[in-house]
Order: structure tokens, then C-alpha cells, then sequence
């Protein structure tokens, strides 16, 4: 049962973290999933715990963690961004590890390169309503239009600020431009925009409560 939750863990995070980053799925005091990404610390299965590191932060501090780790951890720099894993059903308490390099995250990016045609705009991430991924696309919607980006929604997500919420595998909303949440004809959650108008996103039940959390209803 326990490896069937991480194995489903593991392909969830795989769809929405950058190509650089690794992961690390740790169990009570050892590592049982590691997934090596461009950025590779070399932990190995049935690895315990070292001290420093980004998972016994989490396993201390109950929630989720992000931060730069020195070289003494593992032999190479990391910053890593943590998150505490919880099912009763399958008696699963452990923590999932983001594994980046270590100059990935510095401080949010206040712009973005948006294309229109043959056109490259620098865009205020203040300006920015919502990004979405359609047909492997990455769009940038803004009061001015809609614009390009070279970028994929899981490398946006992590270089843009805590005003921005990912709500679905499709979409990351500012959150200023949120005029109500609430359920849709079946039910789920969805987001309505006070611009454009009458524009309303669907919250997929993989971010629910992430969104909850965030948002505090």
C-alpha cells in the first residue's frame, strides 16, 4: 500500500517540477523514493536521514520548508523545498523533498518575456492575471492581452511570488485578481476573476487544499 502512494506521489510531482530539480520521498528515518533530476545529489534508496538536511526540517518542523542547504549535508548544495506527507489509510508519515540548484531560487522574478507575433514584451508580474498551459503552451494573460512564454508553468511556479497560487495542473492565478471561490454545478471549486470578466477556473482536486491552506477558508 505504502508504495503504491508514493509511486502515485512521484508521478504527480514529476508533472509539475522543473527538469532541474530532483526528488526525494523519505519514510520515518530513511529515503525510499529518489527520482534524479539535472540537479543530482546522489541519494540512494534506504539512505537515512542526515542531519541538516531539508526532510528532518520538515520532520521537525511538521510543515513545509525551503531553503538553501550547504555541501556538508550531502557533498553538494541544494535548495530544496519540503513538504510533509500524511495518509492515515496507508500509515504514511513522511516528507517529499523538491532538490533544486542552489542559485535556482534567490528572490522572485518582478518581470516576465512575453511574445505577441514577433514581438517580446517585458511584463510586471504585478500585471499578470493568471498563466495557463494549453496544447504545451505556457500563455500569460494580462489586462493589455494575451502573450507567450518560453517558459513551462512548473518552472514559472517556483521563480514567481506567494501573491500567485497554482490551483490546477493548468493554471497559476494572482491572487489580487480573485473575485470570489465557489462551486460549480458539480460541485467543485472554481475561481471567479474579476477580470476578464465572467472568466472562472476550474480548482482541481489535487490543489484543493493546498488552495484552502493558502487562502485560509
Amino acid at each position: 500500500m505504502k508504495d503504491t502512494v508514493y509511486h502515485q506521489f512521484s508521478t504527480f510531482i514529476e508533472d509539475w517540477v522543473p527538469e532541474e530539480a530532483s526528488i526525494a520521498i523519505a519514510d520515518e528515518n530513511k529515503y525510499v523514493t529518489y527520482i534524479p533530476g539535472k540537479h543530482d545529489i546522489h541519494i540512494n534508496q534506504g539512505q537515512s536521514i542526515p542531519s541538516g538536511s531539508i526532510t528532518e526540517r520538515v520532520y521537525l518542523q511538521k510543515s513545509r520548508v525551503e531553503s538553501l542547504v550547504d555541501k556538508s549535508v550531502f557533498g553538494v548544495p541544494y535548495y530544496g523545498v519540503g513538504y510533509p506527507l500524511e495518509n492515515k489509510e496507508a500509515r504514511l508519515s513522511g516528507a517529499l523533498t523538491v532538490i533544486l540548484p542552489p542559485d535556482y531560487y534567490s528572490s522572485p522574478v518582478s518581470f516576465i518575456v512575453g511574445r505577441q507575433e514577433d514581438v517580446w514584451i517585458p511584463i510586471a508580474v504585478d500585471q499578470i492575471i493568471y498563466i495557463e498551459s494549453h496544447q504545451k503552451k505556457t500563455l500569460i494573460v494580462t489586462e493589455e492581452g494575451c502573450f507567450q512564454s518560453k517558459y513551462p508553468l512548473k518552472t514559472l511556479e517556483f521563480r514567481l511570488s506567494n501573491s500567485f497560487i497554482r490551483i490546477h495542473r493548468s493554471y497559476i492565478v494572482n491572487i489580487s485578481y480573485i473575485k470570489q471561490i465557489s462551486r460549480d454545478v458539480a460541485s467543485n471549486l472554481e475561481i471567479a476573476l474579476r477580470k476578464p470578466e465572467d472568466t472562472r477556473l476550474s480548482i482541481s482536486q489535487s490543489y484543493v487544499q493546498k488552495v484552502r491552506d493558502t487562502l485560509g477558508f
